[in-house]
């Protein structure tokens, strides 16, 4: 399903609150643009935060002076200008604070979720699925302006979300539905019937939610995303250079203001909510400030001041969407579990994993960009994420576990994890980089107050079980209300002897008696806690790692779809290699599989994917991907794989293509010959049919004694491009077929005669005694030139006919079935390729099924479909066939399928199922005898070959095509398609002069023609002529 048009972003903008970040989601946010989840014109922007605590009110003005100043640089001023908003659409994202459970934040926080339709593999983050709702969901419609979006929380939205922007003004607010027991820990909007919000409470009391409720008892949550008009947004940005809040900006700091902290929601909107007075503005106080600010509360009343100054007027409504939903992303980790986890599911959610035994998963849990060698067992409810783990490892229910690698894994062994989060983190000290792993409880509070537990116990408990000390965690001078998770100094990161394992957490768990040496090692260890943590993560460490995880898994599972022969598509991942600087270990395990399986079909495949990569790696440039493929160059490796030596073949191409790497004309030329080396490899398969080649010793004929073959032409039902070699042996094929006659002849046909001289004389013409060309072979020599022809569709009659006359001037007799593999067969030694129905539809009389099992060798088998009485003469009154005047260029359609095929692109393995299908219910509609039916059977044929091979359907076709509808029951291109002959189910009997009649009044249609046409049910015929002296 194709992705509806986004908004064209004029800029995008992440805030972050660490410095050293900026660069690390600067490149995040281009690799989403490489993906083309963001348009390639937008602006990217990673903004630093002006200080760590400027609150995500001053991050939002900071944000949009940032995009105000580059928009008018871009537009050639030297000044910041407001003017630049009037054609812009800016969307804000801002990072927020520090997450317990994903060093880059919530942003990055991967989710169990695949996105099928994207053109490039990724594991999916929350980022990604906040883009994808602004650009495709929220945002399209909206007026110029500025969008800010948190990534603090999980959104789901409907696709179209109703929301109207006629008349808009001011300032909207986005609310989703929440429980009025949700309500009482996050904030929401108070609105009278128009949509204007009257206030906004944050953990209001029972009664103020209440007043919020509505008539189906929820109410109206803040959801962390609000639009600005550019009115609004230029009332915004004008208080940057007002004293207090130009200290919001990094402007203002630049100049020495002092900072202030400032909310978007309790201070920018409040301010415009119609019930909030202004004495009670200026006096109130922003959840994001604590009550240890009382300090700064005289600078923050002098902001709100300004703020009231500016913004009053504006008015505030908000958007309801009721079929949305909302969860903020707490610090909780059992609410963080319960969100990645799929409580009373069958099984486990696996996306982008690599794991050997499926049956260790537990109902419920989730697996995301994790490798899982041996038996590694997860209980129900817990998470994988971003781990390389080798058994047997158990973790047990409850627990989350992330960025643990393979080296890791041995601390785990013996072990059965309940109720814990553990995680590995990548750290950089002093410029050095290392790694760190801390273990906490699901049950333990990351909040400072309260007395908090410690791996799920009490920090008496856990002081009694381990022998730590509280002096080891918290200094002397610390007043006890301080001492908390948060400041313990619990995880060490640096040991004076060797590196850190997760064991320097886990024998916490089960202190072993061994002379207190863990705890010795753990006191050794310079530790720091988890607050003194996050300044020093490494970030750009951290998802490097990640994006090195999830391609180690991606080459696990391109060996193992191409090995298992699943109907995936690899094209996704293709893009993800290419596009994120990897092509090189992704083609050398293509090399592998093709080299090392045994099998030609598998191999085939496996070239065409490094064909893939190739063409990708061209960026679109260096011409058409398909062409000619036999350069000098290839010959040494092609000729290995003609005598079956795929190992030496494999590395011989390998060893040619380094060397046509340097730029897009060669890529694509590279590519060009890879898909011809899979050629070689169909070719072995399909030359698998002569095993149903058989024939007998007949009289022979006299010398120069002709022996004249004769067939009908054939028009396809249904079902063609199922039998297209690899199609006909990896999927199956079914094609329904009719041999016919045109103008009430037989146009196919050959004959044969022994000669004295020992040569070979060959003809060619429109009929047997207008002969155009004539050539002349006195030897083999001569027709060692034959590996460039050009043979679509009737051809592959024409060979069956010549076969079948030259076997009988030789006094060998062949029977039908064994010409149809014979001229299989045959093709493939012409280099022609092309499948079976078009010898099944003209050898065989009458109206029949193809079939092929999805098997080697490869083995066609006819059934002929028996109709109602007369109902073959009510099919010839109403069938037609027409020259559409263009000629069809067949070699380049089929390449183009067999590229889709192989790519396994899932519209058209889907479209190939259908096919074989619909081939079936056509036979069922011939059997009933049912004109309307069989229309409709054409009809969808036909959207099946344009789906199969776009560019199918010439504009004069299509004009043709039209004209007729109104006449016929169905209509249909014959064979691949592109031009050549229409063949049409007419509504009314005897229509040929009518639509001639209706095609002379159309313009544009070219040098075309309606032709008689009716079912031949003779099919091949074989007849002896007298002797003759001359050609």
């Amino acid at each position: 399903m194709e992705q509806p048009k986004g908004v064209d972003w004029t800029v995008i903008i992440l805030t972050c609150q660490y410095k050293d970040s900026v660069e690390v989601f600067q490149r995040e946010l281009e690799i989403r643009q490489k993906r083309e989840q963001i348009p390639t014109r937008t602006l990217l922007l990673a903004v630093e935060d002006p200080e760590v605590r400027v609150g995500s009110g001053g991050a939002t003005l900071n944000a949009l002076l940032v995009a105000a100043e580059h928009l008018s640089a871009r537009a050639g001023f030297t000044v910041v200008t407001s003017d630049v908003l009037h054609s812009a659409w800016i969307l804000i994202l801002h990072m927020g604070r520090d997450f317990p459970f994903d060093d880059c934040g919530r942003a990055f926080t991967c989710l169990p979720v695949e996105n099928p339709q994207a053109p490039v593999e990724a594991v999916v983050c929350n980022l990604d699925c906040l883009l994808d709702i602004m650009s495709h969901r929220l945002g399209p419609g909206s007026p110029p302006g500025v969008w800010v979006c948190s990534t603090d929380m999980l959104l789901s939205v409907p696709p179209t979300p109703g929301i109207s922007w006629d008349g808009f003004r001011g300032t909207r607010v986005i609310a989703l539905p929440g429980s009025t027991a949700y309500a009482r820990n996050h904030g929401v909007y108070l609105t009278d019937s128009q949509g204007f919000v009257l206030d906004i409470y944050y953990q209001g009391t029972e009664a103020e939610i209440q007043r919020c409720a509505g008539p189906d008892g929820r109410v109206p949550l803040v959801s962390g995303l609000v639009f600005f008009s550019v009115e609004t947004a230029e009332h915004l940005l004008a208080t940057h250079v007002s004293p207090p809040l130009d200290a919001c900006t990094y402007m203002g700091l630049d100049s020495g203001a002092r900072p202030v902290q400032l909310s978007l929601f309790f201070d920018i909107l409040l301010c415009m909510a119609r019930n909030v007075r202004r004495e009670d503005f200026l006096v109130g106080r922003p959840p994001e400030m604590g009550q240890g600010d009382a300090d700064v509360a005289g600078y923050l009343h002098g902001a709100r001041a300004e703020l009231w100054r500016e913004l009053r007027d504006q008015p505030l409504t908000v958007a309801y969407v009721p079929d949305g939903s909302y969860n903020y992303m707490t610090n909780s980790a059992s609410e963080f579990l319960h969100i990645l986890t799929f409580p009373g599911a069958p099984g486990a959610q696996v996306v982008h994993s690599q794991v050997e035994e499926w049956q260790l998963l537990g109902a419920g849990s989730s697996v995301v960009s994790c490798l899982l060698e041996g038996p590694v067992q997860l209980g129900p409810g817990s998470v994988l994420q971003h781990c390389h783990l080798r058994g047997p490892i158990h973790i047990g229910t409850g627990c989350f576990v992330s960025g643990l690698d393979v080296a890791q894994s041995e601390a785990l062994h013996g072990l059965e994890l309940h109720d814990l989060v553990l995680q590995g983190h990548h750290v950089q000290l002093h410029g050095a980089r290392s790694r760190a792993f801390t273990l906490v409880g699901r049950l333990d509070s990351w909040e400072r107050q309260g007395t908090g537990t410690y791996l799920n116990m009490s920090w008496s408990q856990f002081f009694q079980k381990t022998g730590i000390r509280d002096w080891d965690l918290w200094d002397p001078d610390m007043p006890p209300m301080e001492r908390c998770l948060l400041s313990a100094r619990l995880f060490p990161v640096l040991h004076p002897s060797r590196a850190l394992g997760p064991q320097d957490m886990l024998w916490m768990l089960d202190p072993q008696e061994d002379g207190n040496k863990a705890l010795r090692a753990w006191r050794a260890s310079w530790r720091l806690s988890w607050e003194q943590l996050q300044p020093c993560l490494d970030r750009a460490a951290t998802l490097a790692s990640r994006r090195d995880l999830f391609f180690r898994q991606a080459l696990h599972k391109a060996r193992h779809v191409l090995e298992a022969r699943q109907d995936l598509s690899l094209r996704p991942l293709i893009q993800a290699a290419v596009r994120e600087g990897c092509p090189g270990p992704l083609m050398a395990t293509l090399d592998q599989v093709a080299a090392g399986v045994g099998d030609p079909g598998v191999a085939a495949r496996a070239l065409a994917c490094v064909a893939d990569v190739l063409g990708c790696m061209a960026e679109g440039q260096g011409g058409l991907r398909s062409g000619p493929a036999a350069n000098p160059e290839w010959v040494r490796p092609f000729s290995y794989l003609e005598c079956g030596d795929l190992a030496r073949g494999v590395a011989a191409l390998a060893e040619e293509r380094d060397k046509w790497l340097s730029r897009p004309a060669l890529l694509v030329r590279a590519a060009r010959h890879y898909e011809g080396a899979g050629q070689i490899l169909i070719r072995q398969a399909v030359m698998s049919a002569q095993h149903f080649v058989s024939s007998v010793p007949v009289e022979l004929p006299a010398p120069g004694q002709w022996v004249v073959a004769e067939c009908p032409a054939r028009v396809d039902f249904s079902g063609g491009w199922s039998d297209t070699p690899p199609l006909a042996y990896e999927l199956g094929g079914a094609v329904l077929g009719l041999a016919v006659r045109v103008n009430g002849r037989r146009p196919i046909g050959a004959r044969a005669r022994r000669i004295p001289e020992p040569e070979l004389w060959l003809a060619v013409g429109p009929q047997q005694d207008k002969m155009a060309t004539k050539i002349v072979c006195g030897s083999l020599d001569d027709l060692q030139d034959y590996c460039q022809p050009h043979a679509p569709g009737t051809s592959s009659i024409l060979a069956g006919a010549a076969l079948a006359a030259l076997q009988r001037a030789a006094g060998r007799a062949m029977g039908t079935e064994a010409l149809i593999h014979a001229v299989l067969h045959l093709e493939q030694v012409l280099t022609t390729g092309g499948g079976w129905q078009d010898q099944v539809g003209g050898l065989m009389p009458g109206i029949k099924v193809g079939r092929s099992r999805a098997q080697l060798p490869l083995k066609v088998e006819v059934e002929e479909v028996t109709v109602p009485v007369g109902f073959v003469q009510k099919l010839n009154d109403h069938l037609l066939l027409v020259y559409t005047g263009k000629t069809r260029l067949a070699r380049n359609l089929l390449q183009d399928v067999l590229r889709s095929w192989y790519a396994r692109l899932p519209a058209v393995v889907q479209n190939a199922h259908n096919l074989v299908r619909h081939a079936e219910e056509c036979a069922e509609a011939f059997r009933q005898g049912s004109l309307p039916l069989l229309g409709q059977c054409l009809t969808s044929y036909w959207e099946q070959k344009k789906l199969m091979a776009p560019g199918c359907e010439p504009l004069a076709v299509r004009r043709m095509m039209d004209v007729l509808a109104p006449h016929v029951h169905g209509q249909s291109l014959a064979g691949a398609g592109g031009g050549g002959f229409l063949y049409l189910l007419t509504k009314e009997p005897r229509q040929k002069e009518a639509l001639e009649a209706v095609l002379a009044k159309t313009e544009g249609l070219g040098n075309y023609s309606i032709h008689l046409v009716e079912v031949d049910t003779q099919g091949l015929s074989l007849r002896l002529l007298g002797t003759e002296t001359s050609a």
